[in-house]
């Protein structure tokens, strides 16, 4: 086959193609046409359901605001209600106050008139007065400014002699002031110490056991421990009596031992003690080594110890470790306000008094040995003369020494830190009794409340209301004048009249 073959072949295979492209394309442009109608029905539809859905949501916000307009006309209408409501509470209140305003103003109408009439009578009864007690009214007058004459003169030389006192305190002000900073910066709290301990028991079978077999149980327990052991009547309780705290100490912790465990016997007996003997030792070192801590003081372990046992020994019944770290603190907060070594005052009043944990073991005063003892194990001899010279065995060479001796007097003399003897408690109340019934018209006196009050009853036919007024007062200043009491003592004058009859 030649080339042109070829060439018009091709030509005819090219007319073919373009007559099947040009019979293609009358469908196509058919369904292009459909296609467009079908989509100009359908926005058609979608338009008028947009329209529709739009004139809801109208009608919609229409309705709302109709009903929000209907409430908000219904909440106004309830306002105006209301405030007419409370227009109408006023003006019957304005009337009620009217008619108070009027029935004030006849009260007082009447008052001026019953004033009148009382000045009236009051001038009459003056002149009564006068005609039945036989003074004219500047006789009277006369003798009560000489009565108010006399109680002035008492009421201001006591007045004289609180300016001259409070004087000397003003010249005294600066030694003052530190002395009451110094206490007022350390408060702490008084346990009453005593001789005897009590020891709670679960039943009162526990007696038995405790006694013994012929006693043998409460004779090894107080052999081995030197405290006397009570049993008494007391319900469910024994009480352990001995003047030395240490001993009276282990007793106590041995008791509750045996009475834990429930097995008493001489031997349980021998072991609890010896037991309650090395736990007590371990709690005095304890104690010391706290004390020291709690005050900012490294101290030699003897030291600590012989600290620890002033927990378990009282003067006059204040607790000495007590009082020691009570001094500590004083005389360090002394020492701060003058200018002196505050760490050398306080150790010397941690210290002053140590020499009472062996002073059952060793003669002489206890400051000296307190001294010794301080020496021994190192301390300064600044510490060491502090020290001894507290109560003036040996004489005071510096500032630190006078600390001492002012902060042991304050911590000893601060109300609540020595109790008062009950002798002396017992002669206080006895004196204000006794200062009581010695005036004429008292019948009898009753002192209460520790000597803080005093009930005072008299004779009725010897004292009306007013003698018993003015002897309340006469009790009073005469307490004031011969009586030394602390604080303040409440002076009640009680006056009663009594008639009896029986009905038959």
């Amino acid at each position: 086959m030649d080339l042109y073959t070829y060439i018009g072949f091709g030509v005819s295979l090219l007319a073919a193609i373009a007559m099947g492209f040009l019979l293609g394309g009358i469908p196509r442009k058919r369904k292009e046409g459909e296609i467009l109608a079908a989509a100009q029905e359908e926005a058609e539809q979608v338009k008028k359901e947009k329209l529709l859905e739009a004139k809801q949501a109208i009608q919609e916000l229409r309705e709302e605001q109709e009903e929000r307009s209907k409430r908000r006309e219904e909440e106004i209408s309830r306002s105006e209600e209301r405030i007419l409501r409370r227009e109408d509470r006023l003006n019957q209140k304005l009337s009620y106050l009217e008619k108070i305003e009027d029935s004030l103003r006849e009260d007082e109408e009447t008052l001026d008139r019953l004033k009148e009439e009382g000045t009236q009578l009051l001038e009459e009864g003056k002149a009564q007065l006068e005609r039945v007690a036989g003074w004219t009214r500047q006789e009277a007058q006369d003798h009560l400014l000489k009565v108010v004459e006399s109680e002035s003169q008492r009421f201001f030389s006591r007045k004289i002699e609180e300016v001259e006192r409070r004087a000397k305190e003003d010249a005294e002000q600066k030694a003052a002031r530190i002395l009451a900073t110094a206490v007022q910066r350390y408060a702490s709290e008084y346990v009453e110490e005593n001789t005897v301990s009590s020891v709670p028991l679960p039943s009162e079978e526990f007696k038995g056991r405790i006694i013994g077999r012929e006693g043998r149980n409460i004779k090894t327990f107080e052999a081995l421990t030197g405290v006397e052991l009570l049993v008494d009547d007391t319900p469910e309780m024994v009480v352990l009596s001995c003047f030395h705290p240490l001993r009276r100490e282990v007793a106590r912790m041995a008791l509750n031992r045996l009475i834990e465990d429930g097995r008493i016997h001489p031997a349980q007996i021998e072991e609890k003690v010896q037991r309650a003997q090395a736990r007590l030792a371990e709690r005095i070192k304890e104690e010391g080594r706290k004390a020291a801590f709690d005050l900012g003081i490294d101290l030699h372990p003897e030291l600590s110890t012989l600290l620890g046992r002033l927990r378990y020994r009282t003067s006059y019944g204040q607790n000495q470790l007590t009082h020691s770290i009570e001094v500590s603190s004083i005389a360090k907060t002394l020492a701060e306000e003058l200018g002196v070594d505050a760490s050398k005052a306080k150790r010397a009043g941690l210290l002053h008094d140590i020499g009472k944990a062996v002073d059952h073991e060793v003669d002489g005063p206890h400051a000296l040995i307190s001294a010794d003892l301080a020496r021994r194990y190192g301390e300064s001899q600044d510490v060491v003369q502090a020290i001894a010279a507290h109560h003036e065995d040996v004489d005071p060479t510096g500032m630190i020494d006078v600390i001492i001796q002012a902060a042991d007097t304050l911590s000893a003399a601060r109300p609540g830190a020595r109790q008062e003897t009950y002798e002396r408690y017992i002669q206080r109340l006895h004196d204000l009794e006794e200062l009581c019934r010695s005036f004429p018209s008292v019948q009898e006196a009753f002192a209460l409340q520790a000597g803080r009050e005093v009930r005072v009853m008299v004779h009725p036919e010897r004292a009306n209301d007013e003698v018993s007024a003015k002897l309340a007062y006469d009790i009073a200043r005469a307490i004031e004048e011969e009586l030394n009491y602390p604080g303040e003592i409440k002076v009640n004058v009680i006056r009663q009249t009594q008639f009896t009859e029986s009905a038959k």
